[in-house]
């Protein structure tokens, strides 16, 4: 069950960074309020993962799986740059994720 909380985390993770970034400096409102909720969704649920999975862990895979996120949305819905270079360094990202996740296991 800790993955699959996890994995809801990740989707609220990057939803809090677009909200965060349509809020303007948290002066539009309602972007504002949906960034709010969106993290303390992402804090409620990133605690119940480690009661399973180490802290260190629990919190890179949550932190990268949100910067493979915000990379993909970004790429189609905001039409930001993709070079061969921030390609590499995501697979970097990916890589370690898989890593972590071979270590916790279950």
């Amino acid at each position: 069950m800790h993955w699959l909380y996890l994995g809801i985390a990740i989707v609220f993770e990057v939803a809090f960074i677009f909200a965060a970034r349509a809020a303007e400096g948290f002066t539009k409102p309602w972007p504002s309020v949906f960034s709010i909720l969106c993290s303390a969704i992402v804090i409620y649920l990133l605690s119940l993962v480690m009661l399973d999975i180490d802290v260190a862990v629990a919190y890179t895979i949550l932190i990268g799986g949100g910067t493979i996120g915000a990379i993909v949305f970004g790429r189609i819905f905001l039409q930001e740059r993709v070079t061969a270079i921030r390609m590499t360094c995501f697979a970097f990202i990916v890589l370690g994720i898989a890593g972590l996740h071979a270590t916790v296991g279950g």
